[in-house]
C-alpha cells in the first residue's frame, strides 16, 4: 500500500476523529460533575429524591447505551403528542445520551469513594472543629477524588472507545470514515489506521492520568 493512498484516508480518518475527541470532551466535562450530583442525591435524606438518583443509576446501567443512544436519536421523536419538539441534531442527541449515561457510572464511582472513607475522619474533622461545608470541601472531598481517580482513569478510556457507537446513528465519527474507506476500497488499512489513533488517544489520557495520579500521591 502506498504513502500516498495513506496520506489520502488519513485525512478524514482524522476529521473524524476530531468528532470523536469533541464528543469525549463533551461527556466528561458534563458527565463528571452530574454524577457528583447523582451522588448526592442518592446519599440524600430526602427520600424521593434519593429514590429517584437511585431509579435513574439502575435504568442507566442496566440498558446498553447502544439503546439509550438509539432511543434519544430515534424514539424521542415518535412520541405523541411532544414528539416533534424532541427532534435533535445527531450529535447533540449523541452527546445527550453519553452525558445520561456516563453520569450514572460516575455517580457509582463516586458513591464508592465517599464509602471507602474512613468514619474516623469525620470525627477528626469535629474534633478539628471543623464545620460541616469545611469537612466537605477540606477533608472528605480531596480524598474521594483520590481514591475515584483511577476508577474515573479507567471510565474515561472506556468512553472514548464507546464514541464508536456514533456510527450507528450516522454521526460522521472516527469509525464511519474507516468503514466508508473500507468499503470503497476494498483494504483493511483504515481500519488499522483508526486502530493506531484509537489507541493514540486513550495513551495520552492514560499518561494524563498517570500524572495526575502522581501528582495527587495516590496510593
Amino acid at each position: 500500500m502506498s504513502l500516498d493512498y495513506m496520506n489520502s484516508i488519513l485525512k478524514p480518518l482524522l476529521e473524524g476523529a476530531q468528532v470523536t475527541i469533541l464528543l469525549f470532551l463533551i461527556a466528561i466535562v458534563v458527565s463528571i460533575p452530574l454524577g457528583f450530583i447523582l451522588t448526592l442525591a442518592v446519599r440524600s435524606n430526602i427520600k424521593p429524591i434519593s429514590l429517584f438518583a437511585q431509579g435513574y443509576i439502575y435504568l442507566m446501567r442496566g440498558t446498553p447505551l447502544l439503546l439509550q443512544l438509539l432511543f434519544i436519536c430515534f424514539g424521542l421523536p415518535l412520541l405523541p403528542v411532544i414528539g416533534e419538539y424532541l427532534v435533535l441534531d445527531r450529535f447533540v442527541a449523541a452527546s445527550l445520551g453519553f452525558i445520561l449515561n456516563y453520569a450514572a457510572y460516575f455517580a457509582e464511582i463516586f458513591r464508592g469513594g465517599l464509602l471507602a472513607i474512613d468514619k474516623g475522619q469525620y470525627e477528626a474533622s469535629q474534633v478539628l472543629g471543623l464545620n460541616k461545608w469545611q469537612t466537605t470541601t477540606r477533608v472528605i472531598l480531596p480524598q474521594m477524588f483520590r481514591i475515584a481517580l483511577p476508577a474515573v482513569s479507567n471510565e474515561s478510556i472506556t468512553l472514548v472507545k464507546d464514541t464508536a457507537l456514533l456510527y450507528a446513528v450516522a454521526v460522521p465519527e472516527l469509525l464511519h470514515f474507516a468503514q466508508t474507506a473500507v468499503n470503497r476500497d476494498f483494504t483493511i488499512v483504515p481500519f488499522f489506521l483508526a486502530g493506531l489513533i484509537y489507541l493514540f488517544i486513550t495513551l495520552l489520557l492514560t499518561m494524563l492520568f498517570k500524572w495526575l495520579e502522581k501528582r495527587y500521591k495516590f496510593d
